[in-house]
């Protein structure tokens, strides 16, 4: 009997010591001499929909704000041109270099679309080139209503009868206050359909639309009804834009963090590009410099983030490629309330 109770308290001693090793470790690591490693994972945190508290449990509201500060991009404030935008994704005789051909050429029997398989960072992730960017459009849940929730990018994308499709901007986090509804402006069909005051022309912000042509426009500090004027017909309101007319943002430490991420994209010929990248938070995912270095290889000249982390989706052929985590994964992607697809 005291036999066992010995090994009880020895095991139980062990334990300890080794918890006291990991909080100790822990506390050294994020109260060292590491700022990378500090900066990533507040900016990480913070970037999350549920996991700020991760941030807080180390840090106190001035030093995370402080951190973030140090870690920031500085914004192009000018709008796309769309007069530099002409649609030619055909094939070519020559080409720039390998990416403008990886990207340009087909595969056997798909003139729809291609999907390319990129490292981003540590990350892996996937490119997906649409041919037809008149084809892209909006895709959402069925309705925007408090106490609903939202629907995962698979299920509408079979629902529109997409080919390809990844999830769209923010929304509010159902788990708070039971319903999942966006935030900021969606435009559909030349209509807002939602805002946040409920009017077209109220508040501003940054508007993500493709136009009745197939251009994919980013509009600053806009409302609803200012993008619809300049010929949206599907936006969303997101960010931050990284590549405006050529030029990519300046990007100053690891603002957004290292996490899963997706982005819209054109080039100046009028290929319309998805990116999504996988990976664990604060080990193997992607930043938005990361990001930017792919999207400047293939040649964007437009380009926005969009929701990113657990929401992260690519939809092709009614399959859920990537893994946003496993749990995500397992349950077929995270409830989101808008997209954008290739709809056939």
């Amino acid at each position: 009997m005291r036999k066992r109770k010995k090994r009880k308290i020895y095991k139980t001693t062990i334990l300890f010591i080794v918890l006291d090793i990991i909080v100790a470790i822990c506390f050294f690591v994020m109260y060292g001499p590491w700022n990378y490693v500090r900066n990533l994972y507040v900016t990480t945190a913070m970037q999350t929909m549920n996991h700020k508290y991760l941030a807080k449990v180390f840090y106190s509201d001035k030093k995370i704000e402080k951190i973030q500060s140090n870690n920031y991009l500085v914004n192009i404030n000018e709008n796309v041109n769309l007069d530099d935008i002409e649609i030619n994704t055909g094939e070519k005789k020559d080409y720039k270099n390998k990416y403008e051909e990886e990207l340009l050429t087909r595969e056997p029997g798909n003139d729809l679309y291609k999907v390319i398989d990129v490292k981003v960072g540590n990350a892996k992730g996937y490119l997906v080139a649409i041919y037809d960017p008149t084809k892209v459009q909006l895709i959402r849940t069925k309705k925007f209503n408090a106490g609903t929730f939202g629907e995962r990018v698979i299920d509408m994308c079979k629902r529109y009868n997409g080919s390809v499709c990844i999830n769209g901007g923010g929304f509010t986090n159902g788990l708070d206050n039971g319903s999942d509804i966006p935030i900021g402006y969606v435009i559909e069909d030349n209509e807002v359909i939602w805002s946040n005051d409920g009017t077209s022309n109220g508040s501003r912000g940054n508007i993500i639309g493709i136009t009745n042509d197939g251009k994919l426009t980013l509009l600053n500090n806009a409302t609803g009804e200012e993008a619809i004027n300049k010929g949206v017909k599907y936006g969303i309101e997101f960010g931050p834009f990284l590549i405006v007319n050529g030029k990519s943002v300046e990007i100053v430490g690891t603002p957004y963090g290292v996490a899963n991420k997706c982005v819209i994209a054109q080039t100046k010929d009028g290929v319309m590009m998805f990116l999504v990248t996988e990976g664990e938070s604060y080990i193997d995912g992607a930043s938005l410099q990361d990001v930017i270095s792919v999207l400047e290889k293939y040649g964007a000249y437009n380009a926005a983030n969009l929701d990113g982390g657990q929401s992260t989706s690519l939809v092709v052929e009614n399959q859920l490629i990537n893994s946003p985590n496993y749990l995500a994964k397992k349950q077929g992607g995270r409830y989101v309330v808008t997209g954008w697809g290739l709809i056939p």
